[in-house]
């Protein structure tokens, strides 16, 4: 089989397995999603009672703040007022408030008066719970619901009832009131019927969508694969041939440094060596001297191959960070070319990851490479700064510049392209401004780059 039909035979048995695992699922979970969505209208309708009893107490607390906040602890007056004005707080047929005080005796109780003035402490509904004395407790504790049985005014039957009890501590009060819930175990029941009933239906719909739509999303899917493989195959290709390309670059630069420079010197110190060998040979004066000018042509060739093993890649920027490599390569450059270099780096407060260092390091580098070859500048200026967006670092300097269409074939090379994608790995940008007067190379990095832990990378 190819590839290609080893990908479809591979998407398409994994597809099948999966519709069916589909169906199975939803056939067997079909009720238990029913009883879950059920279990969730149950409780939001719950929940929209609580609120509903929190807004009472909070209008019937407000009703009487006027005379409670500013009554004294024993006001039998203040008292008094407060049961009247709670026991007109009637909401709805079956909406009542009622008082008790921390004892178990009923204060208000607008719709069972027979209560009042009575302790009812111990008293349980059919479940066995100890209502009043639970309800006091919570009101203690800083207010809260509880559910109980008691009986409806509006039907003199026992229901299930959700209460909300607040204490009112000045005088040992609490006030609570309630709501039968009978109404949300009905509408439940009924939307539990209607959703059962619903199954069957949404089950064939479900079928009917979903086998037509995951087949439409799989040979999608298959086709994007084949086409993104293809992308990437052809990209794949283009990357291979630029790391060729490069090493091809780096391979005729070093071999053209070793050429023009190693081995020039290496050459001049065997012919000093000869011209030694035969002046001792013939007792000459001058073999000292001629021994001390290869021992210095011997020395350069030495400093050249330090250069070009600092080009490839300098300690220094591993060990002392990117501002003191920068320093080394602006000096270096001077020397080797007469260029006059100015660097300017602020001291930053945050620090940047190795890759990120040598990133910069590298743009560096090739701009200076770039402006000896062809700017024929005598000035050059690498301003790094830091703010709140991140880091830039401008290299500008007074060369000859060049036109739109150098600046366009410069582009297809791989100096500019490199720096620009080293600036894209780090989401950053590389801008080139250029005229006669000169070139400006920016290059721009987030702050998202820098590194919060100080042992991980040196500081700049």
């Amino acid at each position: 089989m190819s590839f290609k039909q080893q990908v479809l035979a591979l998407a398409t048995l994994p597809l099948i397995i999966a519709i069916l695992a589909i169906t199975v699922l939803v056939t067997s979970q079909s009720r238990d999603l029913a009883q879950n969505g059920i279990t969730t209208f149950e409780q939001n309708m719950l929940q929209a009672k609580q609120q509903e009893l929190v807004n009472y107490t909070n209008m019937a607390i407000s009703a009487i703040a006027h005379i409670y906040n500013t009554a004294e602890k024993n006001d039998l007056i203040a008292q008094q007022q407060v049961r009247k004005i709670i026991s007109q707080l009637n909401y709805s047929t079956d909406g009542y408030f009622f008082v008790y005080d921390y004892e178990g005796n009923n204060l208000v109780h607008p719709k069972q008066p027979f209560r009042i003035g009575k302790n009812w402490i111990d008293l349980t509904d059919p479940d066995g719970d100890r209502v009043i004395e639970n309800l006091i407790e919570i009101a203690k504790d800083g207010g809260g619901f509880h559910p109980y049985k008691w009986e409806k005014p509006s039907s003199s039957e026992v229901a299930d009832k959700l209460s909300y009890a607040v204490a009112l501590d000045k005088w040992q009060w609490m006030l609570g009131t309630g709501l039968y819930i009978d109404d949300v175990k009905a509408q439940t029941a009924a939307a539990d019927l209607e959703l059962k009933s619903s199954i069957d239906k949404t089950f064939i719909l479900i079928a009917l969508i979903t086998f037509p739509a995951v087949i439409a999303v799989f040979l999608t899917g298959i086709f994007l694969n084949l086409r993104e493989r293809k992308m990437a195959d052809e990209k794949l290709k283009e990357l291979t041939q630029r790391i060729i390309d490069t090493q091809e670059e780096e391979r005729s630069r070093i071999a053209r440094e070793l050429h023009d420079g190693i081995s020039q010197s290496l050459v001049g110190v065997g012919y000093v060596l000869d011209l030694a060998k035969h002046k001792v040979d013939n007792s000459n004066q001058d073999a000292l001297a001629t021994i001390e000018k290869g021992k210095d042509s011997l020395g350069d060739a030495i400093k050249e191959v330090r250069r070009i093993s600092h080009d490839l890649r300098p300690g220094i920027l591993d060990d002392l960070g990117l501002s003191s490599a920068l320093k080394a390569l602006t000096s270096n450059f001077s020397e080797h070319t007469g260029i006059n270099v100015e660097l300017q780096s602020v001291a930053f407060k945050n620090l940047l990851p190795d890759d990120a260092k040598t990133a910069l390091y590298r743009v560096a580098q090739e701009a200076l490479t770039n402006i000896e070859r062809h700017a024929n500048a005598s000035e050059i200026k690498i301003i790094i700064t830091s703010n709140q967006t991140g880091l830039k670092m401008v290299i500008s300097d007074n060369g000859v510049g060049f036109n739109l269409e150098t600046k366009k074939a410069a582009e297809k090379g791989l100096g500019l392209r490199n720096m620009m994608e080293r600036m894209a790995h780090f989401s950053g940008r590389l801008e080139v401004k250029t005229s006669t007067y000169g070139t400006v190379l920016t290059a721009t990095m987030p702050r998202s780059i820098y590194v919060s832990n100080k042992n991980k990378a040196n500081n700049l």
